[in-house]
């Protein structure tokens, strides 16, 4: 198998979702990969960045819509299985992307308990953008997108511009800046408010100062199948 192998199936996994299509001989094909392939292939946070934000969400709408898992366990079902180990939703997101951090700790904090295959398969660096890119099945979620390693930093630019143009509002009378929740629940990775000011200076070009930031409320009303058009 190439180099990519792991990468494409990914791309191709999601693909078949967003267009509807039967995904089992794609899950089947990521299960059986050599164990070794996971370290072996998934070398770069680039490689592993694209990979595991493509497999979340294509298994999060394979789990919810063709499977059935309810909401209230779907990020703990650890039914994705990948080259012969079985992840959650939860175990990709804080366990690989996010460098093992306590999920309730907003990310201050890694988890005590977590296990030796996540540490080994994590992230070096923890990118913020991911949290623009992973998808819940919600309204408040951003789009999906599909990632690829050579591409993902763009990739990622433009996914946190877009839903950053969409979810900041800032009202001059009250001297506030509405932005996503995403940014309270997580903040610890965009380095404290001050973190995230920095963000919007960088993004959108605003000046924060003198303003206060207020996260707005997150809708968890479904909204499944919500692919971007940018890729």
């Amino acid at each position: 198998m190439e180099l990519i192998q792991l990468n494409r199936l990914s791309e191709e996994l999601l693909l078949k979702v967003k267009m509807q299509k039967p995904t089992k001989e794609l899950v089947d094909e990521l299960r059986d990969a050599p164990s070794s392939f996971l370290g072996s292939q998934l070398v770069t946070d680039r490689s592993k960045k694209a990979f595991w934000i493509n497999t979340y969400n294509a298994f999060y709408q394979i789990m919810r819509m063709s499977d059935g898992v309810a909401k209230t366990r779907i990020y703990k079902e650890r039914v994705i299985e990948i080259a012969g180990s079985s992840f959650s939703l939860d175990d990709i997101e804080h366990g690989i992307l996010r460098r093992y951090r306590w999920k309730p700790s907003m990310g201050y904090l890694t988890d005590p308990f977590v296990r030796k295959e996540l540490k080994e398969l994590a992230v070096e660096n923890i990118d913020f953008r991911i949290h623009f890119a992973l998808n819940c099945g919600a309204k408040s979620c951003p789009p999906i997108a599909f990632y690829d390693p050579e591409g993902i930093d763009q990739q990622l630019d433009l996914a946190t511009l877009s839903f950053l143009e969409m979810e900041t509002e800032i009202i001059e009378d009250k001297k506030e800046i509405l932005v996503t929740r995403l940014m309270l629940w997580y903040i610890g990775d965009f380095g404290g408010q001050r973190g995230v000011r920095k963000v919007l200076q960088k993004v959108l070009g605003i000046d924060t100062h003198g303003y206060k930031l207020k996260f707005k409320p997150y809708s968890w009303v479904d909204a499944l199948e919500n692919f971007t058009e940018m890729e």
